[in-house]
């Protein structure tokens, strides 16, 4: 059996004013979260996006064509909801960032990600205050304390709508600290997403593109712009 999904009723979707914010409104309906929380948004921009979605939808809604709204679901329902829980899940990503973990061989794949990564754990260490320890292979490092503390305290201040979006950039991209550079305008999403790619790229070179692999990153690719797109709509 095939799932219900509701189907378009609607004339209008609009982005307005509310109390504590922003919400959108189908006619005189105001748009309400799955666990029916008033849709409150930060910013008439993130509400004009989301008015946006609905009022693009035709025959039976298809959340898969909705990211923006999506994710502020998820942040009114399940991030505002478990705050410290989510902030202390993606602090312990600066235990196993993606660039503190190097290749043992070749000596050129080991340059590149040297050469690419080196700059942006100096970076992190300079601005907030948190060294991480780099080693070779898959065995785990152990982390200054005091390092992952301050990255702790970093993700801390973010809002419950910029947290959602920060956590997909770290889960797509396996790394915390890339995550950071994005949101503080060290690196662009698109150069982020391809340092967070080098072992990928050296195993194409070396032995071609996978075709099930490719269609795979590209879908995480645009997930990750999104995830950009959405934090940008929390300002």
């Amino acid at each position: 059996m095939s799932g219900w999904a509701p189907k378009r009723f609607w004339t209008d979707a609009v982005a307005e004013p509310c109390e504590g914010g922003f919400g959108v409104r189908l006619d005189a309906r105001p748009v309400r979260t799955p666990l029916k929380a008033p849709m409150v948004l930060p910013t008439l921009a993130m509400a004009q996006a989301i008015a946006a979605e609905w009022q693009a939808q035709t025959g039976a809604v298809n959340p898969a064509t909705m990211p923006c709204t999506r994710a502020a679901n998820s942040a009114i329902d399940n991030v505002a909801r478990q705050f410290d829980a989510v902030v202390a899940m993606l602090a312990a990503y600066g235990d196993t960032d993606l660039l503190c973990y190097r290749a043992t061989d070749p000596d050129p794949l080991i340059s590149r990600q040297t050469a690419a990564w080196n700059p942006l754990l100096e970076w992190a260490a300079d601005r907030f205050g948190a060294p991480l320890n780099v080693t070779s292979g898959v065995i785990p490092v152990a982390q200054p304390t005091t390092s992952v503390t301050m990255l702790h305290a970093e993700i801390a201040r973010l809002s419950p709508f910029q947290l959602a979006a920060f956590h997909d950039l770290v889960a797509i991209s396996g790394s915390l600290v890339l995550a950071l550079a994005v949101i503080h305008g060290r690196l662009a999403p698109n150069e982020a997403w391809a340092l967070s790619r080098i072992d990928e790229h050296w195993q194409a070179e070396l032995w071609g593109d996978d075709d099930e692999a490719s269609v795979l990153a590209e879908r995480k690719h645009r997930d990750f712009l999104q995830a950009h797109r959405f934090y940008a709509l929390c300002r």
